[in-house]
C-alpha cells in the first residue's frame, strides 16, 4: 500500500541519493501540476493534491477504495465519492489516467507533454504499469481511426504481458 510522503523540504540524515533523486522529481511533479492546474484556471485542492500524491508516490494503480484508505487521517477514511470527484477532476486535467482493466488509477507520467496516445504497460507478474507514448504510434493510430470515420473519445492503450524484471526474474 502507498504512503503519502513526509511534507515538503523533510530531510533526513540517512536520505540515499537515489530517495533524494525521487523527492526532487516528487516536488518536480507536483509543482508541474500546479502550474497546469493554474494555466487552465482549475485549482489544486487539498484533497486533489493529496489524491495525486498518493498515486503519483504507488507503485501501482489504486482503486478509489485504495486510495481513501491511504488517505485517511488517523483512520477517518475519507467518502469514496470525494475520491471519485478528485480522480474525475485529476483525469480532466491530463494529471491521471484510469485503467479500465484494472478499474484503477494512475498518475500520469507525461501530463505536461503533448496529447499523444497513451499506451500503458501493464505487467501481469508484479502488477507493475508503464506509462509510454510515442509520435509514431500516436500518427498511425490518428491516421487508422481517419481511415475508419472514428472519434476517439480518448485514445489509450492498456497492453497487458510481462515487465524486463519478471522476464529476467529479478523481482
Amino acid at each position: 500500500m502507498a504512503r503519502i510522503p513526509a511534507p515538503s523540504g523533510y530531510s533526513s540524515k540517512a536520505e540515499t541519493s537515489s530517495e533524494q533523486a525521487h523527492s526532487h522529481a516528487h516536488a518536480h511533479a507536483l509543482a508541474q501540476a500546479e502550474t497546469l492546474c493554474r494555466a487552465s484556471g482549475a485549482r489544486l485542492t487539498p484533497i486533489r493534491r493529496h489524491v495525486y500524491e498518493a498515486l503519483y508516490e504507488s507503485q501501482k494503480p489504486l482503486g478509489a477504495y485504495d486510495l481513501a484508505e491511504v488517505l485517511a487521517p488517523n483512520g477517518r477514511r475519507l467518502a469514496p465519492i470525494t475520491v471519485y470527484r478528485a480522480l474525475d477532476f485529476l483525469i480532466e486535467q491530463g494529471l491521471a489516467h484510469r485503467l479500465a482493466s484494472k478499474n484503477a488509477y494512475i498518475a500520469s507520467a507525461n501530463a505536461a507533454e503533448t496529447q499523444d496516445t497513451v499506451a500503458f504497460l501493464i505487467c501481469e507478474s508484479c502488477g507493475s504499469v508503464d506509462e509510454v507514448s510515442s509520435q509514431d504510434l500516436s500518427n498511425s493510430l490518428s491516421t487508422l481511426l481517419a481511415q475508419k470515420g472514428f472519434r476517439p473519445k480518448d485514445k489509450v492503450l492498456e497492453i497487458t504481458g510481462q515487465c524486463t524484471h519478471c522476464q529476467s526474474g529479478s523481482h
